[in-house]
């Protein structure tokens, strides 16, 4: 496994002290931001920035550490990765007339977002950890992002977007936490789907390419960021 496929990982039961110095190194050392603690990140950067080798050192072992913290939640199980596809071209919803059986018609992947999709299975492939399941919804660019993680994928119409038809939404959360339940210990899996939805059952926005850790109760174990 490469530096570039190390996640940054807040953990919901960090200690609040944690938290600020971990935000404090990221918001110092990368892009990475996590949404729930962004306050935290703007108004508590260091003050004064530490010397270069001092800080890589810092970053490096908060994400080795994260490492270690989403491979150990992955490995327990009972849990869902429930992801955003990767990063897309430029753009909101989709084009005007767009068909879900026609790619070309949808916002889809980005290069750049390939490449996400790319460095998360090979995070994922490092630390041997394979999904019982990978399920998607029907838009292409979720499916591209599963494909290119995984190497498999199943769609599933419940994570579909709800964009477009929001009077969707409580139905299609109501069968995700439904399906939650049933998530063995021991075992995991990735369900890449769109913000409306994530933010819809969660509470919490998140970036594309990003994700939460959910347990059966659908409470947030932690917010995985992947980034180089």
């Amino acid at each position: 496994m490469t530096s570039s496929t190390r996640p940054i990982i807040i953990l919901a039961n960090t200690p609040v002290t944690s938290r600020r110095q971990v935000i404090g190194l990221l918001t110092a050392g990368t892009l990475a931001h996590a949404m729930t603690f962004s306050a935290v990140a703007q108004s508590e950067a260091p003050a004064s920035a530490a010397p270069d080798a001092t800080r890589n050192a810092d970053l490096e072992a908060a994400r080795n550490a994260a490492n270690d913290k989403l491979a150990t939640l992955l490995r327990a199980g009972a849990c869902v990765v429930l992801m955003r596809h990767a990063t897309t071209v430029p753009g909101t919803g989709d084009p005007p007339g767009f068909k879900l059986g026609v790619c070309s018609t949808q916002r889809n992947l980005s290069d750049a977002g390939r490449l996400e999709s790319q460095r998360i299975g090979e995070w994922f492939a490092g630390q041997k950890l394979k999904p019982r399941a990978v399920l998607t919804s029907a838009w292409c660019r979720c499916q591209d992002t599963a494909h290119l993680a995984f190497g498999r994928h199943s769609v599933w119409p419940v994570l579909n977007s709800t964009f477009n038809d929001r009077s969707l939404q409580p139905d299609q959360t109501r069968l995700m936490t439904q399906s939650m339940v049933r998530l063995p210990q021991g075992q995991f899996e990735v369900w890449v789907t769109h913000q409306v939805n994530i933010t819809a059952l969660t509470g919490q926005p998140v970036g594309m390419g990003e994700a939460v850790v959910l347990d059966r109760k659908g409470q947030v174990l932690g917010r995985p960021i992947w980034r180089p």
